[in-house]
């Protein structure tokens, strides 16, 4: 019985942890002829407050070079989902796609990364 209760638990705590980490459910993309670009990034979590809240997304290349980082700088418990811009992005040239990354102020980055293809 005491085994199956550990097990129990542990299934609990593990749906749990990965149960709270930020999730991107859009990304809207405008760039000029430069390919300097705006992003907003929608962005779903169960912020709990300041100990616990979605507090950065950053956009990168496929080969993980980092591009540009949106700070939020509190947390939005009552405003679920939520969208943050980011502007004056320079997409280096021949690129047509990033990863972006969500990242969480008690799990980190988000295992879900979220791939933009530029049209």
């Amino acid at each position: 019985m005491t085994k199956k209760l550990s097990l129990i638990s542990l299934l609990f705590v593990t749906s749990n942890t990965f149960a709270n980490e930020v999730k991107i459910v859009d990304v809207k993309v405008s760039c000029n002829n430069s390919k300097v670009c705006t992003f907003n990034v929608t962005l779903k979590h169960d912020d709990k407050g300041w100990n616990h809240f979605a507090n950065k997304w950053e956009i990168y290349t496929p080969d993980g070079k980092h591009l540009a980082t949106r700070t939020l700088h509190h947390p939005h418990v009552n405003e679920q989902p939520f969208t943050r811009g980011l502007s004056s992005v320079k997409i280096p040239k021949g690129l047509n796609k990033v990863h972006i990354k969500a990242h969480d102020s008690v799990h980190g980055y988000s295992k879900d990364v979220f791939v933009y293809k530029f049209k």
